[in-house]
């Protein structure tokens, strides 16, 4: 037999046994069987190829080149009809060999995982944490903390009011700060007291690189016999290093909250601009908290001993926190959910 002669047959039985695969394995088996480079019958054949003249090599080269590419064609054709016939029966087979698809990675978002480093560094210290409503009524927001109605101290918050009357009031608002939580604590609770609060508030303001109108909390509240502004300034000092770093600056400077006697503003230095004033701090300063220590009239108020304890608070926005740990410029950046400043952290 001639080796033309072979070639042909070799189609031949290629073709007959194309038809009868029916999966990726036996296609695979008779893409071996056939076109391997080497067990496949058309290669073998071909071992003969240097023995004949240079005519004759010319043909069957020409010639095992054409079955070649068309029993590929054909092997092509056969896996597609192959894969559209699985598909539509909804059989897909499952190749229990590749390796599992990797799902993406989650992580916290960077507020989220700031509030997260406050909290511990309070717990740390010996502080508990407790939550309070986001909703929250008139009587725990403004008036048991000394902002009365009409009390001119109300302008500091643009308070959004929830559309519910109650004898011809609206008593019910979105909290704009976790001191309610003071009150609520306190009411429940008998000294000695410490405690952090965290939780989303929210205010009707202007937004810009340092404000947005919701934002994340952490009110606390200390209330023990013999608590001093020692205490108080000890407690946030040792907070500020555990978050920013022994060498950052921290000041304290006076300041009014309504609900504390004396108050402050806790800042820490800006990361921008080593304290000689961008368009993030002004001044060289961020400030990152309210605090001072708790007025007498809030602990009366809640039948304790004004002459037996006393106390501190502060409230700190997370936000201002994150921008100075991870140099960011402007707060918006946090809640706009760009990826790609996500990922980030």
């Amino acid at each position: 037999m001639s080796l033309i002669e072979e070639l042909a047959r070799i189609e031949k039985d290629a073709r007959g046994a194309l038809l009868g695969a029916a999966d990726e394995a036996a296609l695979e088996d008779w893409r071996v069987a056939f076109l391997g480079r080497r067990r496949g019958r058309l290669t073998d054949a071909l071992a003969a190829l240097p023995t004949l003249d240079i005519a004759e090599r010319r043909t069957v080269g020409a010639e095992s080149n054409r079955i070649k590419n068309e029993l590929e064609a054909a092997l092509e054709q056969r896996r597609a009809e192959i894969r559209e016939r699985t598909h539509k029966s909804g059989d897909q087979p499952i190749d229990v060999t590749l390796p599992g698809r990797p799902l993406p990675a989650g992580r916290l978002h960077p507020i989220t995982q700031t509030l997260n480093e406050i909290l511990e560094a309070f717990r740390q210290m010996g502080f508990q944490v407790a939550e309070g409503p986001e909703i929250e009524w008139d009587y725990y927001n403004f008036e048991m903390l000394r902002i009365p109605k009409y009390h001119p101290a109300r302008d500091m918050w643009d308070t959004l009011w929830m559309d519910y009357e109650r004898d011809g009031e609206r008593p019910m608002l979105l909290r704009t700060h976790t001191s309610p939580n003071q009150i609520r604590i306190m009411e429940q609770t008998e000294p000695p007291i410490r405690v952090v609060v965290p939780g989303r508030c929210y205010r009707y303001e202007a937004t810009d690189a340092t404000h947005e109108w919701m934002m994340t909390q952490v009110e606390g509240l200390a209330v023990d016999e013999g608590i001093s502004l020692a205490e108080f300034k000890g407690t946030l000092y040792e907070f500020a290093r555990r978050l920013f770093g022994k060498d950052r600056k921290v000041r304290f400077r006076c300041d009014y909250f309504p609900f504390v006697e004396p108050g402050a503003d806790v800042s820490v230095d800006c990361f921008l601009c080593d304290g000689k004033g961008c368009r993030v701090c002004g001044d060289g300063w961020i400030e990152i908290m309210g605090a001072g220590m708790v007025h007498r009239e809030i602990l009366e108020n809640m039948g304790y001993d004004a002459d037996r304890y006393t106390g501190f608070a502060f409230g700190m926005g997370v936000e201002r926190v994150a921008l100075n740990r991870h140099n960011v410029e402007d707060i918006r950046l946090f809640y706009q959910n760009d990826l790609r400043f996500l990922r980030q952290f």
